[in-house]
């Protein structure tokens, strides 16, 4: 018997800080956390920890505490120029034991020694102890939640139950240490204070993407004079919009949505990949509305394999934002499915 899941609705009313926790009836849940990082000489890193929750269908009345009921993956990613590479990890196991968690009425995932926490305050702490770095970081909220799409209610596809309840915290202040050891040498190749800004995603849903749909082009911008930009483009087979959809915070706090052909992304300059021999188009321009963003990337090498997790190779990378020739602010861009056609939901 296929397991049941629960669904997104319309109309349905986040509230905080309950929402901001697991919500194990949905398929799949993630919190995903990015950033720009500033070292005291002023050279930038960027940073990216993902925990997955994902709900296996499994009896929820077994029993057992090995039952295998949620998984709980994790993907971490350290941009350094003077590596010249992604720099990453990742994790998989199944709940239990106070190991690996997703916990209820407030944000608390665990795997291993990788840990999201969010305090009484708001603000979050970034626990990352990975192959060759580890990220020690605190995410300080300086405005209330983005709600995505119909108030938390965002369409990911032609029809209604393709959808997510999605919000965001840009403009986060971050402030931390930050350290990678060599490969070569396995003595400390970084060892630095960090300070500078980020932008956390949450999302749950039941829902697999439509059937045209290979993968997604993905951007959350923090811009330099307090805005928040998010967008996504939904891409079918042949790189057409399957759906579209961006959102636009200004300092101010008013939001303004564009939706259908008010959103692309147009390739500017690919970059191929020398492990897999995928073409991603690491430069890109966004369009939102009667605006024209330009997105340059930290360094082209942003390419993660999660093969041994999730299954999915993908660009996930550190950018600049630009606008009308002005560095305008910085972001994180997201390209799946141009290695193969993604699976997983979204």
């Amino acid at each position: 018997m296929a397991a049941e899941f629960a669904t997104v609705t319309p109309g349905h009313q986040l509230t905080f800080p309950q929402d901001t926790g697991a919500h194990p009836a949905f398929r799949t849940e993630w919190w995903y956390a990015t950033g720009w990082l500033n070292q005291p000489d002023g050279k930038p890193l960027g940073f990216q920890i993902t925990f997955f929750r994902s709900a296996t269908g499994h009896d929820p009345a077994d029993p057992s505490a090995f039952a295998p009921s949620q998984l709980i993956i994790a993907h971490a990613a350290l941009s350094d120029p003077s590596l010249g590479r992604l720099a990453h990890d990742q994790k998989i196991a199944r709940q239990g034991f106070g190991l690996a968690y997703a916990k209820t009425g407030n944000t608390e995932v665990k795997l291993d020694a990788w840990q999201l926490d969010r305090a009484a305050d708001g603000h979050y702490a970034v626990t990352v102890k990975a192959s060759d770095f580890t990220l020690d970081l605190t995410l300080t909220p300086t405005a209330g939640p983005l709600l995505q799409g119909d108030n938390g209610y965002s369409r990911k596809g032609p029809l209604p139950a393709q959808a997510s309840y999605y919000y965001s915290e840009p403009q986060l202040r971050v402030s931390g240490k930050v350290t990678r050891t060599s490969a070569q040498s396995g003595k400390p190749a970084l060892d630095t204070s960090v300070s500078g800004s980020a932008w956390l995603d949450h999302e749950w849903s039941s829902t697999v993407l439509s059937a045209d749909a290979v993968g997604w082009d993905w951007l959350g911008a923090n811009l330099t004079d307090g805005s928040a930009l998010m967008a996504f483009k939904v891409r079918g087979h042949d790189g057409s919009a399957v759906w579209t959809h961006a959102t636009l915070r200004d300092p101010k706090g008013q939001v303004k949505s564009f939706d259908g052909n008010q959103v692309d992304f147009t390739p500017l300059r690919t970059w191929r990949s020398p492990r897999t021999g995928t073409s991603y188009p690491v430069s890109e321009s966004v369009t939102t509305g009667d605006a024209t963003w330009r997105l340059d990337p930290l360094m082209d090498d942003q390419e993660l394999d999660s093969s041994q997790s999730t299954g999915a190779v993908y660009w996930e990378g550190a950018v600049t934002v630009s606008r009308d020739n002005k560095n305008v602010g910085h972001g994180y861009l997201e390209l799946t499915g141009y290695n193969k056609a993604l699976k997983m939901e979204k």
